[in-house]
């Protein structure tokens, strides 16, 4: 039964989560203010003799409020983008938004400070998303019923800045959340055997990358071109317009290149050590990652946290430069074929990617930090590159162009293949670690969420009193 107790305790940590991709693209939210209490869902005459719901204030969580409408907004986008709404109930729908409310409110209350610089880089994300489903911003601007762009980005920016918020306030919650290998074993020794969960059939994949040379000419062409860039910004142009321009990277151009970042962020060492040398206003030299060649201009410092803006630009590889990485991974594969080397003999002395070399070349799965990918969950490039290896067979060759457009060659093996099974402690000790966290920081959350109801002013009005919610909004 306790594992069973583990999936009704989620139950709403899970239809968060499963709404919140929704949510996340749409203005389920409207004003920030308290407005005096008004009767929700009014029945009014229509000339037609029907009767007219007329929207109004539902709910009050500190300093916002949530309407009646927003609740079917939250139905309609789930709908527009595929998912079944058939068991998710109006009730359900009201106690996920007043969770962002608390979640929004309290971090306003705690000082988590959301700048404008990240609500303008969400707000071009999301447009760009948006745009890229429906074709054209300006159906996107009807569809809210705004009479402009620039309108809709008023409206959309407050939305979002909410959404930041609240996610700032989940991450802080459960920070700090850690488990124990204790905790783990106490929690798989407490699921009867006949309850234990199934994991599907998995494999391990290991991998050994050639990077193409690179010329000194061509890295001093792009060191050229980023010190020319820096100059024009010393002199007063803006350095986010020439992110947007020419920097390569796609996380952050649109952006104008800003990124904020602590010591802790995961970002390459070359890249923060750079970053945190730097006084507020400062441009650094171009210097060399594994991403090509960047330029930094820090625009403030808080503390232990840095925003900053750069630009990224990669030397171009030549056809000849390619032709011989090929030539060199062919080579390696041929003496893994022949038994000249093993597999992973091969990644840790020949292989230039540094983050698997030194462990063979497996790669390690970015979702659960374990070496296991489940084959119903892989990547689908990753899938396809290894779906028709068999036993201990090396792929041919592959030319691999990353988000930022850099190209490698690839070998790629799968050095274990894991059937469906019953979980088992010593071999899915990873996984059953995840379980065992996740239920600790919903513990945590439902506990945050106890004692911030409690000392929050909320008011819920009209029928959604007579809803039953998993946490006390109705503070009985």
């Amino acid at each position: 039964m306790l594992l069973k107790k583990l999936q009704l305790k989620t139950i709403d940590f899970k239809f968060a989560l499963t709404i919140c991709f929704f949510l996340f693209l749409t203005p389920i939210i409207t004003a920030q203010e308290i407005i005096p209490d008004v009767v929700a869902q009014k029945p009014v005459e229509t000339p037609s003799g029907g009767k007219l719901k007329i929207d109004g204030i539902i709910a009050t969580v500190g300093d916002y409020i949530v309407l009646d409408s927003d609740i079917d907004k939250g139905f309609l986008e789930i709908t527009a983008q595929g998912g079944s709404v058939k068991d998710i109930t109006r009730c359900q729908m009201l106690g996920k938004l007043l969770e962002d409310k608390l979640y929004a409110h309290q971090a306003i209350q705690d000082s988590i400070i959301v700048s404008d610089a990240e609500v303008r880089g969400m707000m071009e994300d999301r447009l760009n998303y948006m745009t890229q489903q429906v074709g054209d911003i300006n159906k996107v601007v009807e569809y809210y019923k705004k009479s402009s762009v620039e309108e809709f980005k008023t409206y959309f920016a407050d939305i979002l800045k909410e959404q930041k918020l609240a996610s700032e306030m989940r991450d802080k919650i459960i920070k700090d959340v850690e488990i124990t290998p204790e905790e783990v074993r106490n929690f798989f020794k407490k699921i009867p055997k006949d309850e234990l969960p199934t994991f599907g059939a998995e494999m391990e994949v290991a991998q050994i990358v050639v990077e193409p040379k690179i010329s000194k000419e061509d890295k001093q062409k792009v060191i050229d071109r980023l010190n020319a860039i820096r100059q024009d910004v010393l002199e007063g142009s803006s350095f986010a317009t020439k992110a947007v321009l020419y920097s390569q990277d796609p996380g952050s151009s649109p952006n104008g290149g800003y990124y904020k970042m602590t010591r802790k962020t995961a970002f390459v060492k070359e890249f923060k050590d750079v970053a945190f040398s730097l006084q507020a206003g400062e441009i650094s030299q171009p210097f060399e990652t594994t991403f090509g060649f960047h330029i930094i201009m820090v625009d403030k410092i808080k503390g232990q946290e840095v925003e900053l803006r750069h630009i990224l630009i990669a030397p171009t590889v030549s056809e000849a430069a390619l032709k011989e990485a090929k030539e060199r991974i062919t080579t390696i594969r041929n003496k893994i074929v022949n038994k000249e080397v093993t597999f992973a003999e091969a990644a840790r002395t020949e292989s230039d990617e540094k983050e698997t070399r030194a462990n063979g070349g497996t790669l390690v799965n970015p979702t659960t930090q374990d070496t296991r990918f489940e084959l119903t969950k892989m990547d689908p490039t990753l899938y396809s590159q290894v779906s028709n290896l068999k036993g201990d067979e090396v792929s041919q060759p592959l030319l691999n162009t990353d988000d930022k457009g850099k190209k490698t060659y690839k070998l790629i093996t799968v050095t274990n293949r894991i059937d469906e099974h019953t979980a088992d402690y010593a071999k899915d000790y990873t996984k059953i670690k995840e379980l065992a966290l996740k239920e600790k920081q919903i513990n945590a959350i439902a506990k945050w969420f106890d004692t911030k109801i409690k000392d929050t002013y909320i008011k819920i009005i009209g029928e959604y009193k007579d809803c039953t919610f998993a946490n006390n909004w109705l503070k009985k």
